[in-house]
Parts: C-alpha cells; structure tokens; sequence
C-alpha cells in the first residue's frame, strides 16, 4: 500500500474513533432534553412501565383506558387530576432521581421516570 492512501486511512480511523467519544450512541430508552416523552395509559397500566429520560424532559401520560385514571408520584412531586379517555397530562421533570408513580384511583397501576 502506498504511504499516502496508509496515512489517509489511519488519519480518517482516527477522526471516527473521535466521532464516537465525543457523540457516544445513546440508549434507546433516554431522550434529548428537547425530544418529549410519552407513557400510553392502556388496559389498565402504564406503557412503557419504566422510562429513563434525561433532565428536564417533560413527560407525557395519556389515558387511552375507557375510564379514568389519576397519576400520582410516590413522594408527592406531581398529580394530575383525573384523565378521561385521549386526556393527557405532562409533568417536566427537572432534577435527576428514579420517581414512582401510580394512579391513586386504580393503586396496582404503577410505573416509573429515571430522570438523567
């Protein structure tokens, strides 16, 4: 092989292994802080059951049940009221920390928000 096109070859190596460290792939469950998050609302639980998101991301939920439902963290940070069918209610999450929530009408209904 020619010293050049070698040269070339091992300078455009170098510039992708700089592109990946410096703009690492993300997961597919964390999102932009400028992307929103949903949680579908569905046959009686919460999809996806747990969702990781990065700081002040604003979540999403949306009651697609036939009856209503009241999300409500754990600790007492958010509540909506009650959701009727195709309501929604968003909530931004802007310090990091795992937060559990349920629907206080139907307490078996339980999900969580990894804030990043």
């Amino acid at each position: 092989m020619h010293k050049y096109c070698f040269g070339t070859l091992t300078i455009a190596v170098l510039v992708l292994i700089a592109m990946v460290i410096l703009n690492p792939p993300r997961a597919k469950s964390q999102r932009s802080s400028s992307q929103p998050a949903e949680v579908k609302i569905d046959n009686f639980s919460f999809s996806p059951e747990a969702l990781t998101v990065r700081v002040n991301v604003v979540v999403t939920w949306i009651n697609k049940d036939d009856v209503p439902h009241v999300i409500a963290s754990n600790d007492g940070v958010f509540k909506s009221k009650g959701l009727d069918t195709d309501d929604k209610y968003s909530y931004r999450f802007t310090k990091p920390g795992t937060y559990a929530y349920y629907c206080s009408i139907h307490p078996k209904m339980i999900g969580k928000i990894v804030v990043q």
